[in-house]
This record gives C-alpha cells, structure tokens and sequence, in this order.
C-alpha cells in the first residue's frame, strides 16, 4: 500500500457513488494501480490537445475565443454532475463543503485549467505543438520542488533519478527542435513555462481539497471556476458574436472540451486521490510522447531519429518511477 494513503481521512475515500464516481474504496495495492492508470489515461488524452489547437488556430479562430469555446461546451457535463454529487450526498447525510473550501476549490480550477490554460492556447500560437508539450511537461519538476520548499513532501532519490532520465530525452528532443524555430520562440517558450509553473501549483493545491471533498465534487467546482474565467475575459475583451464560428472549428471545440478537458481532468484528479502529485505527475510525462506521435500521424511533422530517442528515455524514466513509487 502506497504512504500517500495515509494522508486521506477515511471518509472521503468511499464518500461519494456514480454516475462518473472514479473514486473507489481503497483495496490495497490495486487502489494505487488504479491510480496510476487514471494518470496514464488522463495523460494521453491532455496530449491531444495541441493537436486540436494547432487544427483549430488553422481555421482562424484566437486562443480567447477558442478557450470560451471549449469551456462552453465542457461546462455543462460539470454542472450535471455536480448536481448529482450534491444530490449523492444528501441523500447519504454527508456534509456538503463549506462556501470557504467551495470558493478554494473554484479558486485552484481558475489556476490551473483558466490561467494556466490560457497561457498554453497562447503559446500554441507561437511554436508547435511538439515543443509546447515538452516545454509544459516540465511540470513535474516543479511539483516536486515546490513540493519539497512550500508542502513539506519529501523529495527522494528515485524520483529526482527518474524525472532526470525522462527530461534527458526531452531535452534530446529540445535541443533538435530549437534551431528549427523561429522569432516568437521566446514569447512562446516563456508562456508555455508559465502555464507549466501554474499546473504543477494547482497539482500541490488540488490534492488536500479533494481528499477534502472526493473527486468528483472538487472536479465539477474547479472546472466551473475556471469556466467562469474564461467567459469573463471573453466578454471584457470579444463581442459575443465572435462566438459564431464555423462548424469544423465548432466540431474541434468539442473534442477539445470533451476528449481533451472533461474526460482527463476526472482522470487526473480520480489519480490524484490514490497516489502522490509526484507519481501523478511523473507519469504525465507520457503526455508529451504521445503528442509527438500525433504530431507526425495528423500535423505532418517529421519524426527523427532524436525524437525516437528522446520518447525512449522518457518512457524509461516514468517505468522507473512508476516501479519504485508502488515498491514502497
């Protein structure tokens, strides 16, 4: 059984029912198998986001107005389930959360899925979609920093081995990609870098309120927050009729909102919930692997030798970490 377990009060790990309830009694070793799998799932469905951006920013179509989009359409899976989550719970006599951990939650969904995705749609404009996920997929270093200075988690031996095994094939990949690009690198790079910092902060933030309030429950709040973000910066800076977009860019907005953002983000938080940020986000760094793939198959991008190469490495470090996180 894995340590991170110990840190959940026994009541939330069975607080909540179906529908979309990935938030299972513990069984031992097989609830943090369980966990690793969300984060592996979730993890490959986010890497399709750059493609579906890279598709949609061919149509014309800016990162505000695509990011309305798909929190428009992503919004309303949220609601209903929130409404039965509520329904769940008074109906078992389970206390609801209080306004101040709601208004938390909300506040950690606008970190780390408005802002920080934001800050992503964003560079997406400026560098491919195979050096976006490399640049954001630093995150995990900066979940197990930040966790070490500012959350009193330790930071041991394998993980910093593994998580330097992994970001030695992505800089193998970087090192290529970075000579082939152009003026807006900088900007590009330097917002992607924020987005990452952003996520790996909502990471170390999200785990206590979901231990808190369940998955589900904490999912359907932050995800509301950072929907209401994104319509308020849409409405302060768009008319409402550039929401009359054509129907391929309509049809790449809802895979976005839900391939890409409804699906994986219970995903993660249902892997949050059974094992540590750290593995959560280790793992996560199949995402940028699986972009690469995807890049070459629907963007046309050239796969090389470095590529190949440096996804082999990451592979190598997430097995490793992997391994070691469930020996313990």
């Amino acid at each position: 059984m894995t340590a991170n377990r110990d840190l959940l009060p026994p009541s939330t790990l069975s607080a909540e029912t179906p529908p979309w309830s990935l938030a299972l009694p513990d069984r031992g070793r097989g609830h943090a198998e369980l966990g690793y799998l969300f984060a592996a799932a979730g993890a490959l469905l986010f890497s399709t986001k750059a493609i579906i951006v890279k598709l949609a920013y061919g149509q014309a179509v800016d990162a505000t107005t695509l990011l309305a989009l798909r929190m428009g359409f992503a919004v309303p899976f949220y609601v209903a389930i929130w409404l039965f989550a509520v329904r769940d719970r008074r109906r078992r006599g389970a206390p609801l959360p209080t306004p101040t951990t709601a208004a938390r939650a909300a506040a950690v969904g606008v970190l780390g899925y408005w802002f920080a995705s934001y800050m992503d749609f964003l560079g997406l404009e400026y560098i491919s979609a195979q050096f976006e996920r490399l640049i954001l997929f630093t995150y995990p270093l900066f979940v197990v920093v930040f966790g070490a200075l500012f959350f009193a988690q330790p930071m041991r031996v394998a993980a910093l081995a593994a998580i330097a095994v992994s970001y030695a094939g992505l800089a193998l990949i970087f090192a290529e990609k970075a000579a082939s690009l152009g003026t807006g690198i900088v900007v590009g790079a330097g917002l992607v870098l924020a987005a990452a910092i952003a996520f790996a902060l909502y990471q170390l933030l999200a785990k206590p309120l979901i231990a808190t309030m369940g998955p589900r429950l904490f999912t359907c709040i932050a995800m509301s927050g950072a929907a209401a973000g994104a319509f308020l910066q849409f409405l302060l800076t768009h008319a409402a009729g550039d929401l009359a977009v054509g129907p391929h860019v309509l049809a790449l907005s809802v895979a976005i909102a839900v391939g890409a953002t409804v699906l994986p983000s219970f995903f993660l938080n249902a892997a949050l919930h059974r094992i540590s940020a750290q593995a959560n986000a280790t793992i996560g760094t199949l995402s940028p692997v699986m972009t690469i793939i995807l890049a070459v198959i629907v963007l046309g991008e050239a796969l090389t030798p470095a590529s190949v190469a440096g996804a082999a490495l990451v592979l190598a470090g997430v097995g490793w970490f992997t391994f070691a996180d469930r020996r313990r």
